[in-house]
This record gives structure tokens, sequence and C-alpha cells, in this order.
């Protein structure tokens, strides 16, 4: 076993976030790159756990959250039945290779399947391989590349000075995020 896995014999407790969970998922996604203060998370939190299109569930050993799964149920234009993606999917660096993915994986097939979705898609960064091989193995497929491109919203000249106090605030947060990675 390497050092940074989690003993074989401890299976993850899966179960539906909530809002509490904020500062972990956070945590969890800074561990993936995309820096997230916990109240950002919160918000975000918020909206999804308040649309019934997406679910979100969390990995729990001895009560501390080591994983995430996002998942999303939509319509969709090509296919009569529903569509589901999985949105994100991570586990907390040494928590990696044992299990908890695919337990993460599991739970989100059983909920896709609850709902009567026929195809799950999801997409990676190019530059993360072990991923590929990680959903590969369970059995996905490549069929495309996904684009991507970022709009930047027109703001007035008042919800400037707003987003430039809300920036302030959100950089002493974003340091302590950068700061818990070194």
């Amino acid at each position: 076993m390497r050092k940074t896995e989690a003993p074989a014999d401890v299976a993850p407790i899966i179960r539906n976030a909530s809002l509490s969970d904020a500062p972990a998922l956070a945590s969890l996604m800074c561990e993936l790159g995309y820096e997230t203060a916990s109240a950002e998370m919160r918000q975000r939190l918020k909206s999804i756990l308040s649309d019934a299109g997406f679910r979100t569930f969390v990995a729990e050993i001895d009560d501390q959250v080591c994983g995430m799964i996002g998942t999303l149920t939509h319509a969709s234009h090509e296919h009569n039945d529903p569509s589901g993606k999985i949105i994100a999917l991570v586990v907390s660096k040494k928590q990696r290779c044992s299990g908890i993915g695919r337990a993460l994986i599991a739970a989100a097939e059983k909920d896709f399947a609850k709902r009567k979705v026929t195809r799950v898609s999801l997409t990676a960064r190019f530059t993360r391989e072990a991923a590929h091989q990680f959903y590969e193995a369970l059995g996905y497929s490549r069929t495309g590349f996904r684009f991507a491109k970022i709009f930047r919203p027109i703001l007035h000249r008042s919800e400037k000075s707003s987003i430039s106090r809300q920036a302030t605030d959100k950089s002493v947060e974003r340091a302590t995020c950068v700061n818990s990675r070194l």
C-alpha cells in the first residue's frame, strides 16, 4: 500500500451533501486547482441543493469528508430519455486509490438509474491522465472533445465597486486555501 492510500478495510460512508459540508468541499476544489473559499462554496451549494436536477454526494471516513461527486440529470435535444452528467468528482489526495472514487461513482450511477438516465457523460482535463484511465476502467469511453469559452459580464458602475470590495474579502480567504496546500 502506498503512503497516500487509506486502509483497504475502511469503507467510506456515502451520503447527500449539506450546506455544512461547504468548507470541506471548498478544500477539495482547491486540491483540484479551483481556488474556492468556503463562502463561495456555500453559495454554490445553496443553488445546487435547491435544484432537483442536481445531486451532490460526499464520502466520509471517520466523520471527515474525503471526497465528493456532483451530478446533473437533464433533458436533451438529442435523445428522448433523460441524460446525466458527472459535473465534479474529487477525492482528497491522501485518500486516493482506496476505492472512494469508485464508491462515489457507484452512488451516482445508482441515483442515475433511479432517475431513468440511460447515458452519462463527464469531462476531464487533458492533463489528468490517471483520471482518464480510472473512468475507462469503469466503462466510460472517450467520445469527443469539450470546448470552453469564458464570458466576462458587463458590469454597471455600482456593481463594479461592490465586486471590488468582495474581491478583497475573497483574496484573504483564497490565500488561506493556497497556504493550506503548501
